[in-house]
């Protein structure tokens, strides 16, 4: 015969698990986004051992908390709310990230719903360590790219081997490197963090020692891992580049890691507190029913869905058929061959324009993406748009960076890249920019707060990602000086495509 205490904990444990199962079925394709991401990227693989890990912490403080006064707090709901408007807004934006975010902060809400905010302070490290399960970082890839590739530079500097770069790209005289995004040291950074966090839980009792060694588990592995790409460099130069590829790279890199790592743990244990004595515990109490708020959070929970709905019933703003090249004037002309067998790498989109112009010895491309309704994988700022892959069989992105042009006397802010042809010396260059309710921006940020403020009103959430590009052989001065021209001539074209009512 099971205790009644323990019967009603399991009880009530039951209870959530099927509240949490339901708020990721009625919140869905939230959870589902997640467990797509852990499968198909090595980086976050770790989300699957995320729960498991949180209810063994759990499990092992179990005493502590069946020992923790436990019933059902309405005042969650005055959280639950926001949260669920906050996911509402991000499905709008696309804001993946914040979404999934939403959806965990949400498991955690409704536990302090069912079980009070008493016993969510008692769990709350277990409780906090589910946030770790949503896929978030890949925004520092580029800044940890960057990191890499200047630590290798000066690492290389300062032992005398010359060095060239350009971008991401390595030349020293025995070969060329390219610091791509599995050589970020992105694996390693979430892996430590982590891990980090997790050995300063059960290693500490002081806040302020768990705090500096989690900061320590995010510092330590990007800088280790620019020790690791500047020692493959090395023995690429010295004892062969085969030697430094494939699968020794690998092997090399999750070795160091390894080695990195037990380091930092084993110099951690210097101040180590989990030898001291635990506190004794009370007798376990019984929990109080929380069906009834378990209800109300998950009935509060469907009503977002169905809102969802009824935004994305409504007729998209345009269709593909309305994008038409403008008319060319200033002596440009509609080519049909074009001048590279390139085009920028942008998805999911309602509607394609491409378009090449000739003008003299001058050619431009023009490219337009329009997305008449911003959705997951479908919308106009994503990670997922690329001026060209990172990987490209032929052409490499060699630098990119915003910049200010002057158009009939005003100013437009462009993202310049610049590409090459690997192996030869063609180069493109490309400037690229986004047309939404009749303004040009690159502010992805006030981008996404536009369109989702104006959809959530009932207006239209449309707007057009537009490229233009030029070639060059050694000079970038040629080709901005064509895209400039082109501008000029061509710009109250370019925002009638992209401002069609």
């Amino acid at each position: 015969m099971i205790p009644s205490p323990q019967r009603d904990w399991l009880m009530a444990l039951g209870l959530l698990a099927l509240t949490w199962a339901s708020l990721a079925a009625l919140l869905d394709p939230t959870f589902s986004a997640m467990v797509h991401i852990w499968e198909h990227y090595d980086t976050f693989t770790h989300g699957y051992v995320i729960l498991p890990m949180a209810l063994w912490l759990a499990w092992r403080n179990r005493h502590t908390l069946a020992a923790t006064p436990a019933k059902p707090d309405w005042r969650a709901l005055l959280l639950a709310a926001p949260l669920l408007c906050l996911w509402l807004v991000a499905r709008l934006a696309g804001a993946d990230v914040v979404e999934q975010y939403a959806l965990v902060a949400l498991w955690i809400a409704t536990t302090w719903a069912l079980f009070g905010l008493t016993l969510v302070r008692a769990a709350a490290f277990p409780l906090a360590f589910l946030l770790l399960m949503v896929p978030n970082g890949t925004f520092l890839i580029p800044w940890l790219i960057e990191f890499t590739a200047n630590f290798v530079v000066v690492a290389l500097q300062l032992i005398d081997i010359p060095v060239y770069r350009e971008g991401a790209f390595l030349s020293i005289p025995t070969g060329e490197w390219n610091v791509i995004e599995g050589c970020s040291g992105m694996r390693y950074l979430i892996a430590s963090f982590t891990l980090g966090v997790l050995y300063a839980y059960l290693t500490y009792r002081t806040l302020w020692k768990r705090l500096v060694f989690g900061l320590a588990a995010a510092i330590i592995p990007v800088v280790a891992n620019g020790f690791r790409a500047t020692m493959i460099v090395l023995i690429g130069h010295f004892v062969g580049n085969h030697y430094a590829v494939g699968l020794a790279h690998l092997i090399y890199g999750w070795v160091w890691f390894g080695i990195v790592t037990l380091t930092m743990f084993w110099v951690g244990l210097a101040w180590r507190e989990d030898m001291e004595p635990e506190p004794a515990c009370a007798p376990p109490l019984s929990p109080r029913s929380p069906a009834l708020v378990a209800a109300a959070c998950v009935g509060l929970s469907a009503l977002f869905p169905i809102w969802e709905g009824i935004l994305d019933a409504r007729p998209l703003a345009r269709t593909a058929s309305d994008l038409f090249a403008p008319v060319a004037i200033g002596g440009w002309r509609p080519q049909a061959q074009p001048f590279a067998a390139w085009l920028p790498h942008w998805v999911g989109m309602d509607g394609l324009l491409t378009a090449n112009y000739v003008r003299g010895k001058e050619r431009v491309l023009l490219y337009a993406a329009y997305y008449a309704r911003q959705r997951s994988g479908e919308k106009l700022v994503s990670g997922q748009n690329h001026m060209v892959p990172e990987e490209h069989d032929a052409w490499q992105n060699v630098g990119s960076s915003r910049r200010s042009v002057s158009v009939l006397g005003h100013p437009l802010e462009v993202m310049e890249t610049r590409l090459r042809l690997s192996g030869e010396g063609q180069r493109i260059l490309a400037w690229q920019w986004n047309r939404v309710q009749g303004e040009d921006t690159l502010n992805p940020y006030l981008i996404k707060a536009r369109l989702t403020l104006t959809r959530l009103l009932g207006g239209r959430d449309d707007g057009t990602a537009l490229i233009i590009a030029a070639p060059y052989q050694d000079h970038q001065d040629e080709a901005e000086k064509s895209l400039i021209a082109f501008l000029t001539d061509m710009e109250p074209g370019l925002q009638r495509l992209a401002d069609q009512r």
